[in-house]
């Protein structure tokens, strides 16, 4: 076993064991988790997008931005993340319009911005919030590990060649298939039951987890870099590892509030849409 592989299997499991702790514990220990998240991303998006070299002042602008909602997710459990998060986004689209500047920021703010709120908001306060997150969990991870090995044995046409060469259709194919088997047999192993619904909910969560990880490799080519930090032994940076996550949580975070907003059940959360209760 190389030297580059027992980095990768440490680094692999340390963040393993401090991602599931946190998210059995939850409560203040999990926002801070998503808040470090959030702040990292931030820095690993600026850094590649050269939004200092830019805009100093803009990028400051998308650094307190970014600060404000970790604050607000440790200290207030979130209350006020999702307007400071709208203020900040119309705030930076207001500078790239008046100052002609990047479009990069706002699109920074946004995505590190609900990277943590979107995390925080499903694990919430109660066991159906862990179920919920070990749900998205269990997506991801089968998805990406699947939609590897699959796509090797297979191979097979190319999914998007211009973006990520080495990902195929057979690949994907594959990987969504696992990830809707996995996070259903979590449902049943929870539940004892099953319905269409979190089965449906499953297979759009592991296309928006494979449509993530198109979106940071389609970012690092438009740059030309390999990995987006050195943050991680053997694995690069945190973008690297939870770009699928990153629009898993997206898209349960966001179809929940579009369904709270269309049927009138405002009181709902993330782990009620996804088990339809």
């Amino acid at each position: 076993m190389s030297a580059e592989l027992k980095r990768r299997i440490a680094s692999a499991l340390v963040l393993a064991v401090v991602v599931l702790t946190a998210t059995w514990y939850g409560g203040l220990t999990f926002r801070i988790v998503a808040a470090v998240m959030a702040v990292l991303i931030y820095y690993e998006w600026s850094t590649i997008t050269r939004a200092a070299e830019r805009d100093f002042r803009a990028n400051a602008f998308g650094w307190l931005s970014i600060v404000l909602i970790a604050i607000d997710l440790v200290a207030d459990e979130g209350e006020l993340s999702v307007p400071i998060l709208g203020g900040a986004m119309i705030t930076a689209i207001l500078l790239v319009l008046l100052r002609k500047g990047s479009w990069w920021l706002p699109g920074g703010i946004f995505y590190a911005g609900l990277s943590g709120i979107s995390l925080a908001a499903i694990r919430a306060e109660d066991q159906a919030g862990f179920v919920a997150t070990l749900f998205i969990f269990a997506v991801v991870w089968a998805t990406d590990i699947l939609a590897y090995f699959v796509g090797r044995a297979l191979q097979g046409p190319k999914l998007a060649p211009r973006i990520s060469p080495g990902k195929t259709w057979s690949g994907a194919i594959g990987g969504t298939v696992s990830g809707v088997i996995a996070s259903s047999a979590l449902t049943l192993g929870v539940f004892s039951r099953l319905s269409i619904w979190t089965v449906a909910i499953a297979f759009l969560l592991s296309v928006a987890s494979q449509i993530g990880d198109l979106f940071e490799s389609f970012i690092k080519r438009r740059f030309g870099v390999k990995d987006s930090s050195h943050l991680i032994p053997g694995h690069g940076g945190v973008m690297d590892r939870v770009d699928g996550l990153v629009f898993a949580c997206f898209a349960a975070f966001l179809l929940t509030l579009v369904y709270a907003a269309t049927t009138g059940h405002l009181d709902i959360s993330v782990a009620g849409f996804l088990f339809g209760f």
